[in-house]
């Protein structure tokens, strides 16, 4: 009690409790404290804790490949309507272009951004939008080569796919501003007060299950590969979880041999799965198990299908803004991606919620989400002027791979955000990774996936489930998030507005199933009474993480915190985390809190600050 009254200065009623109040209040912190340290065990690394620098890289390496088949799968599939289906330099320029990109604003979400451990990676919401606006652009009109006898059919100029990625490039930049305006002025951040776990839980399962198409695209080139590749990573991060294998190093200062056990299985599943799964198809491939035409089924297992990669990828290349020429913006093209850019921003908050759950850390508070969408939106704009022919988004896979191997460490990400940019400087090594067969992704996509959509279902425990109120909110928002898109898709030509621009916004928002979910949900939640403590609302918006950790987590790094809080005029940025604070930053709570939270909770926070 000397503490709360220690601590607590800010508020001189504390010392006026009754005793029955005392009591309670101890007793509710005993309970929060045992919470507390079982999370911090279920984690091997916190958010702020740094692993070793040899687990650092190999951790981060892990992240690399874990984001790797869904990066590469957005230069392929728009390989096709760019018109470089055959040119494999050109795919692999743009392959390691989007890699650049990826690491320049993974760096930049966490060290200024929501300082989560999220990956950014290639957005496949803004897919539709490009693939239209490449399609739009007709061919030139060239006669080919004519001889006396006879004329070829016109050919397309080797450099055209230029034309229309400087039009792609042009699109997302602009787009992309619409979501950095978003997140600088706090528009999403303010829309978060009315968001609760009936929100979050339908557009995070719907974030995991609307990922099936890629998921079995991928194990469905070989079922029998994706099965064991899935089969590997379960064993290692569930069923050999807490074995602990023996490690030699030398250590010079005392001139002998040690071992250090470490839980090996538990840390890499994902690099052990893949590696093993890899190598197996290799074996299968030399023994001629696997056929020999790219039309029969069990071909994409091979690992020598991509092999002509190699020796076409230069040794090293980095990427700079206008590669590819300068950018072209049409009001058309800008207008169909911003949809794009809209699904990726209800995409990406549901994404901060899962990565904080599984980090065991409060729910973002509103600056985080507000700087989060913002450096979103910048690195889009990065990805754009560097003509990746997309955006960058917050990666749901890597989010996954976090609750698989227990390790939330934001320095890991770090390094994981690095090893990106070296790579993709060095032609050659990201080109050998391309080689990974398909079934291995996809056997990789399916636990993955699936553990994000459970993620975003665990969401639903701060709930009352005997309300059928919150059932019918839970359920139809989340069937309809599945069902929508589907008719849409089969029937896209029945939306006509008689604009192509307004045509392609409704199609891209309504083919994504997340975004249906999360509207449907947040207008629901939001209309049909029910209280807060059945919404969930009261223990949602309440400190979930540690006690003694958490106040920092979503801060600037300290050089620049110390900044901040010296300068008043940032109390008023809604990005900053001093917006909307009390006058005092030490031991202060935010305005929210003195709104919602009860005094209970109101001098826990202060005796935590």
């Amino acid at each position: 009690m000397e503490d709360l009254k220690n601590n607590g200065k800010d508020l001189p009623e504390i010392t006026s409790l009754a005793p029955d109040q005392v009591e309670m209040i101890e007793e509710e912190d005993k309970e929060k404290q045992t919470i507390t340290e079982t999370r911090k065990d279920s984690l091997m690394y916190g958010i702020e804790e740094v692993p070793p620098w040899y687990l650092c890289i190999l951790l981060g390496f892990q992240h690399y490949l874990t984001m790797f088949g869904s990066t590469v799968a957005v230069p392929l599939i728009l390989a096709g309507p760019l018109g470089i289906a055959d040119n494999n330099v050109a795919k692999g320029e743009i392959i390691s272009t989007i890699f650049f990109a990826s690491g320049i604003a993974t760096l930049l979400q966490t060290t200024i951004g929501n300082r989560l451990p999220i990956i950014q990676g290639a957005a496949f919401s803004f897919l539709t939008p490009a693939i239209a606006i490449m399609t739009s652009i007709p061919m030139p009109v060239t006669s080919g080569n004519q001889t006396d006898n006879s004329t070829t059919s016109p050919t397309e100029p080797p450099d055209f796919w230029k034309v229309r990625m400087v039009q792609v490039q042009g699109a997302i930049m602009v787009a992309s501003l619409t979501q950095v305006v978003l997140g600088i002025t706090g528009v999403i951040g303010f829309l978060m007060s009315r968001i609760g776990p009936l929100t979050i839980a339908p557009t995070i399962t719907l974030v995991g299950l609307g990922l099936f198409g890629p998921a079995g695209d991928f194990a469905g080139s070989h079922w029998g590969i994706a099965m064991l590749t899935s089969f590997l990573i379960i064993l290692f991060s569930q069923h050999l979880r807490n074995v602990e294998v023996p490690i030699p190093f030398f250590k010079f200062d005392e001139k002998a041999c040690r071992t250090v056990r470490i839980k090996f299985f538990s840390l890499f599943p994902v690099i052990l799965a893949v590696l093993l799964a890899w190598g197996f198809c290799a074996i299968l491939t030399a023994a001629g198990a696997f056929p020999t035409s790219n039309t029969v089924y069990g071909y994409a297992a091979r690992t020598d299908g991509r092999i002509g990669v190699l020796s076409q990828a230069a040794w090293f290349r980095v990427p700079y803004p206008g590669q590819w020429g300068l950018p072209v913006v049409t009001a058309s093209g800008v207008l169909g991606m911003i949809s794009g850019v809209i699904a990726s921003m209800i995409e990406s908050i549901g994404d901060y919620y899962a990565c904080a759950r599984l980090c065991h850390v409060r729910p973002p508070p509103k600056h985080a989400i507000s700087r989060g969408i913002f450096m979103e939106g910048v690195g889009c704009v990065i990805a754009g002027s560097l003509g990746t022919g997309n955006g960058t988004t917050s990666y749901s896979e890597n989010i996954g791979a976090i609750g698989i191997t227990k390790v939330g460490s934001r320095r890991v990400v770090q390094t994981g955000a690095i090893i990106m940019l070296l790579l993709a400087v060095i032609g050659k090594f990201g080109a050998l990774f391309t080689t990974i067969p398909d079934p291995v992704v996809g056997g990789m996509f399916c636990v993955m996936f699936g553990m994000i959509a459970a993620v975003g279902m665990s969401s639903l425990q701060f709930v009352d489930l005997n309300s059928s109120r919150n059932l019918l909110v839970m359920g139809f928002s989340t069937f309809l998030g599945i069902t929508l898109p589907e008719w849409v898709k089969k029937n896209s030509t029945l939306i006509d507005t008689g604009s192509t621009e307004a045509n392609q916004v409704i199609l891209v928002l309504l083919q994504t199933g997340m975004f249906i979910a999360g509207v449907i949900a947040f207008i629901l939640d939001n209309t049909i009474p029910g209280t807060k403590e059945e919404r969930g609302m009261t223990t949602w918006l309440q400190h979930e993480g540690s006690e003694e950790s958490d106040e920092d987590v979503y801060d600037f790094p300290a050089p620049i915190q110390r900044q901040v809080d010296k300068v008043k005029a940032f109390r008023y940025i809604p990005v900053c985390p001093s917006f909307n604070l009390l006058p005092t930053r030490s031991g202060n709570i935010s305005s929210d809190e003195v709104q919602m939270a009860d005094f209970t909770s109101h001098t826990n926070a202060n005796a935590s600050g």
